[in-house]
C-alpha cells in the first residue's frame, strides 16, 4: 500500500505533541510595562543622582572660604564685599541670576584700582540669604540702604550696576537724594524697554518651586561638569580659583527662591518705574553693550531717551556681548575715571557736607 504523510506530522514520521499557545500580550500593555520599568529607573536615578549632588555640595561648602560681611537687613542677612581704599566710592550691583557678584565683577575689581570698590550682594545673590521680603524695587533699595549703613559705607558714592540692577538704581537714586553722586550703567535695563516686553504681572504665591529642580537634583552640576565654560566665557580676565568657584556657587544658588521672585516680577518692577526719570543734575555715565545694541533695536533708543532729561550724561557703545565687564574691564574702568574727572564728582571725604559743628 502506498504511504501517506500528514501535512500536521514533522519530517520524523511522528505526530507533533498537543500544545496550548500561549496567548501573547496586546502591544500596548507591552508598551506599558517597558514605560513602567523606565520610569522606575528614572526615579531610581534622580533619587541618587539628587543624594550624590546634596553630599558633594555640603562638601564644597566646608572647603570653600565664604567672602565679605554678611548684615543685617530686614527681613534676613545679605552680604557686602568692601575692597577699601582712598579713593572714591563706588558701589556695583549685578545683573539677575549672577551666582556670586562679588567674583563676577573680579576683574573690573582689579581694574579700578584706588577706588574704595563695594559689592553688595542682596538676597538670593552670593552669599546673601537664599530667601528674603518680595524683591520689589522698594525692598531692594531700602535692603541696599541698610546695607551700606551696616557696612559703613557712606555718601555720597557713585553707585554702578550691569543689566537689571538699573531698575534698582533709578529707584534709589530718587528714593535717596544727594546720597549718590554719579551713576554708571553697564548694559542696564531700561524700565520703559522692559514694560514694552508684555511681562504679566507675578503670580501670587511661589507655588511649587520647579524652577528649582535642576539644581537639586544635580542636574545643573553634571552640566557644568561637561561643560564648565557655559558660566563664564574662555578668557583670562577671571582667575581658574575665581572660576572655580563660580561655578560651584552657581550651582548652589541656580534659581533660588529670591531670584525666582525676583524674576517673576520683572513686569511688575517695570510698570512701578513708569515715569521715573534720573536726577536732571546727576551725572550719569551709560555703558552699552554693541552686541545687545544690534540685537534689540530698541536698545540704543530707550537709553537715548533715558537720559534726555539728565543735563551731565554720557553714552558709550564698546564692542562686546552683553556682559561687557568679562571682557571689557580696562575700557570701563578708563571710562568711569574720565567721566568723574570730567564732571568733577568728588571723593567721598571731599564731598562731606560740613556740619555748623565741624564749621566751628
Amino acid at each position: 500500500m502506498a504511504s501517506h504523510r500528514h501535512p500536521d506530522r514533522e519530517s520524523t514520521g511522528t505526530d507533533p505533541t498537543p500544545r496550548t499557545a500561549r496567548p501573547r500580550r496586546p502591544w500596548w500593555r507591552r508598551l506599558a510595562r517597558f514605560a513602567g520599568f523606565a520610569a522606575l529607573g528614572l526615579l531610581a536615578l534622580v533619587l541618587v543622582s539628587t543624594g550624590l549632588n546634596f553630599a558633594v555640595t555640603q562638601y564644597e561648602r566646608t572647603i570653600t572660604d565664604p567672602y565679605g560681611q554678611r548684615v543685617a537687613v530686614d527681613g534676613g542677612s545679605v552680604n557686602v564685599v568692601d575692597h577699601t581704599a582712598d579713593g572714591p566710592t563706588v558701589v556695583l550691583l549685578s545683573g539677575l541670576g549672577t551666582p556670586a557678584p562679588a567674583l563676577d565683577f573680579a576683574p573690573l575689581v582689579r581694574e579700578l584700582d584706588g577706588y574704595r570698590v563695594v559689592v553688595v550682594e542682596g538676597f538670593g545673590y552670593g552669599y546673601a540669604d537664599m530667601t528674603g521680603p518680595e524683591r520689589t524695587v522698594e525692598n531692594v533699595s531700602q535692603e541696599l540702604h541698610s546695607a551700606l549703613e551696616a557696612a559703613g559705607v557712606e555718601g555720597p558714592y557713585v553707585l554702578a550696576g550691569h543689566s537689571l540692577a538699573g531698575f534698582y538704581i533709578l529707584d534709589y537714586v530718587n528714593r535717596y537724594p544727594g546720597e549718590v553722586s554719579a551713576v554708571v550703567g553697564i548694559d542696564t535695563t531700561v524700565p520703559a524697554f522692559a514694560a514694552a516686553q508684555d511681562h504679566g504681572p507675578a503670580a501670587e504665591g511661589r507655588g511649587v518651586p520647579w524652577d528649582r529642580l535642576a539644581s537639586s537634583t544635580g542636574l545643573v552640576r553634571w552640566v557644568l561638569l561637561a561643560a564648565p565654560d557655559l558660566v563664564l566665557p574662555e578668557t583670562t580676565a577671571h582667575t581658574a580659583d575665581e572660576r572655580e568657584q563660580i561655578n560651584r556657587m552657581t550651582i548652589w544658588n541656580f534659581t533660588n527662591p529670591a531670584v525666582t521672585d525676583e524674576t517673576r516680577r520683572v513686569g511688575d518692577n517695570a510698570r512701578r518705574l513708569d515715569g521715573v526719570g534720573f536726577p536732571s543734575d546727576l551725572p550719569v555715565l551709560m555703558l552699552l553693550a554693541q552686541d545687545t545694541v544690534d540685537e534689540s533695536p530698541d536698545w540704543l533708543a530707550s537709553h537715548e531717551e533715558q537720559l534726555q532729561s539728565v543735563n551731565d550724561h554720557e553714552l558709550v557703545v564698546l564692542d562686546g556681548g552683553h556682559y561687557l565687564h568679562w571682557t571689557r574691564s580696562p575700557e570701563i574702568a578708563e571710562s568711569i575715571t574720565a567721566f568723574l574727572d570730567e564732571h568733577d564728582v568728588p571723593a567721598r571725604e571731599e564731598a562731606k557736607i560740613e556740619t555748623p559743628a565741624s564749621a566751628g
